[in-house]
C-alpha cells in the first residue's frame, strides 16, 4: 500500500511532503464540493424549468383548446341531454378551465420543490465547516526519537 503521494505508509515523510498532500486533499476536496453545488444548482434549475414548462402548457391548453372543445363538448351535451345550447356550452367552458387549473397544480408543485431546493446554500455550509474544522485542527504530539528514549533510561537507572 502507498499513501496518496505514492510514499510507501508508515514510512516517514518530510514536512514538505505531507503538506504537499495536505494542500492537493483539500483542493480536491474544495473540487468536489464545487461540482457537488453544480449538481443541484443543475437540479433546481430543471424543477424550475419543469415548472414554467407545466403553465405554458396550462395557458396553450386553455387558449387554442376552447373553441374548438367547447363547441364539440357542447354539441355532444346536447345531443345527451337535449339541455339548452347555452348550458351545453357553460358545460363545456368548465370542463376546459378545471383542466387548466389542474395543469396549474402541477406547475405550483414543482416550483415549490425548485423553490425548496438548497443545494447551493448546503454545499456552502459544508465549506464552511469544513474550513472551520481545519482552522481548529491541532497537530498530533510526535513521539520521542528512539535513541533519546533510550539515553532517558540510561539516565534513570543510573
Amino acid at each position: 500500500m502507498s499513501a496518496p503521494d505514492g510514499s510507501p505508509v508508515g514510512a516517514e515523510r518530510s514536512i514538505g511532503q505531507l503538506f504537499a498532500s495536505a494542500t492537493t486533499e483539500m483542493s480536491a476536496l474544495v473540487h468536489d464540493e464545487i461540482a457537488l453545488a453544480k449538481a443541484q444548482l443543475k437540479q433546481d434549475v430543471k424543477r424550475g424549468v419543469t415548472s414554467g414548462g407545466a403553465f405554458t402548457v396550462a395557458a396553450t391548453v386553455l387558449l387554442f383548446s376552447l373553441p374548438m372543445l367547447n363547441f364539440a363538448l357542447a354539441y355532444a351535451i346536447r345531443t345527451w341531454s337535449h339541455w339548452n345550447l347555452a348550458v351545453c356550452f357553460l358545460l363545456s367552458f368548465a370542463a376546459n378551465v378545471l383542466l387548466a387549473v389542474l395543469l396549474v397544480l402541477v406547475g405550483v408543485v414543482f416550483a415549490k420543490k425548485a423553490k425548496k431546493g438548497k443545494g447551493p446554500q448546503k454545499v456552502a455550509a459544508s465549506m464552511k465547516e469544513t474550513a472551520g474544522v481545519l482552522q481548529n485542527a491541532k497537530p498530533h504530539p510526535r513521539p520521542a526519537p528512539v535513541s533519546d528514549s533510550v539515553e532517558v533510561v540510561a539516565r534513570s537507572t543510573s
